[in-house]
């Protein structure tokens, strides 16, 4: 929908699985496309499915300037969004992702993002625009296994989502004034088309790589939240970062 005017963020805790799967499919109902919904959560059901996809190898602890893993979820209403995927995050431990959250994670050390990972989701939701104390409670009731869904909207939307998210069940509703950030808007022709905050974070080489692949997964299936993902991951496969945060020191694959 590229007609969309997503220009604030809507947020809500859940406590039960199955309030998540009524409020995605009543935000698509509603016209919020599935790339603009981003869902976190620590107890699916789906856990053990997502697990089968996943071998020990693929485990990397320590945080996401190290990387992060990402898998497919079939079977499950997560396949509606966009990048599903599992991700580990400080003071939480591994989290399931999906939706634009996901890939903004997985570049947490990008643009407004710098340094936000290594303090947990707390400061990422803060660099949103969210309170510190709204913030800590989010963390803190996601690492306690409940669930926080997300969705970009038109601002002349914010208050019939609310109560669409209040009468779901929704706790701890919270409305920024921001957006998440997306590296392009559709498919990425040149260096110029990248968002500042990611561009002034990779070296050439690394923009080259990034778009490299985010073009191959957006022309494979349109979702720019599955194109920023395999990019990103791309990028912390291939390149460290130097002292400036800077994604430029190629790795020597063996």
């Amino acid at each position: 929908m590229s007609d969309y005017k997503a220009e604030r963020t809507i947020s809500a805790v859940f406590k039960q699985e199955n309030q998540i799967n009524q409020v995605i499919r009543r935000l698509l109902d509603r016209g919020v496309p599935r790339d603009r919904i981003s869902v976190m959560g620590n107890n699916f059901q789906s856990q053990t499915r997502i697990a089968g996809f996943i071998s020990k190898k693929d485990v990397i602890l320590g945080g996401l300037r190290n990387g992060a893993i990402f898998g497919s979820l079939f079977g499950s209403f997560l396949a509606l969004l966009s990048g599903v995927g599992v991700l580990f995050i400080p003071f939480i431990g591994q989290v399931v992702a999906a939706g634009p959250i996901g890939a903004a994670l997985l570049g947490a050390t990008s643009g407004a993002f710098a340094g936000s990972a290594a303090a947990g989701l707390a400061s990422v939701l803060v660099t949103l625009g969210m309170p510190k104390d709204k913030a800590a409670i989010y963390e803190t009731r996601l690492k306690a296994g409940e669930f926080i869904i997300m969705a970009e909207i038109p601002a002349d939307k914010s208050g019939e989502l609310r109560l669409l998210l209040e009468s779901a069940g929704g706790e701890e509703i919270h409305t920024t004034q921001m957006t998440l950030s997306h590296p392009c808007s559709g498919r990425c022709n040149s260096e110029a088309d990248l968002a500042p905050e990611i561009r002034s974070h990779l070296s050439p080489e690394a923009r080259a790589t990034f778009i490299e692949r985010y073009n191959t997964v957006f022309d494979e299936t349109g979702d720019e939240s599955k194109a920023e993902t395999a990019a990103w991951e791309t990028i912390h496969q291939q390149y460290d970062e130097d002292e400036n945060g800077v994604w430029s020191k190629a790795k020597i694959l063996a």
